[in-house]
């Protein structure tokens, strides 16, 4: 077995950002559909309308894009962005505390 080295520029980190209608009960079954469908491909959400997966290739990212492409509901805003491995280590994430369920949280007043 060859042991091959991935770049990481090479490596690939694919996005995919959408905003799609769910005013009619079809609007949002297709929205749940189209998220249900690219978790089956490998995506992992990162926010609600953002998901994102990991592609050893180019190849495999033009292969994601095609299936994307192919599932897309007829109406909505679809982004996708394919960035390298390279590019996604310099991600800045700042997470706050989980909030505790069931736990009361305080109340900011306003006073004029």
């Amino acid at each position: 077995m060859s042991n091959v080295r991935l770049s990481a520029y090479q490596v690939m980190w694919l996005f995919v950002m959408f905003d799609l209608p769910t005013v009619t009960k079809t609007d949002k079954k297709n929205a749940a559909k189209f998220r249900k469908d690219i978790e089956k491909d490998g995506f992992t959400m990162y926010q609600f309308s953002v998901y994102y997966r990991f592609c050893a290739s180019t190849e495999s990212v033009d292969v994601h894009i095609k299936r994307i492409k192919k599932i897309t509901p007829s109406f909505g805003k679809i982004s996708i962005l394919s960035i390298t491995d390279k590019q996604y280590s310099n991600i800045i994430n700042i997470w706050g505390k989980e909030e505790k369920k069931n736990q009361l949280q305080p109340i900011q007043l306003e006073f004029f």
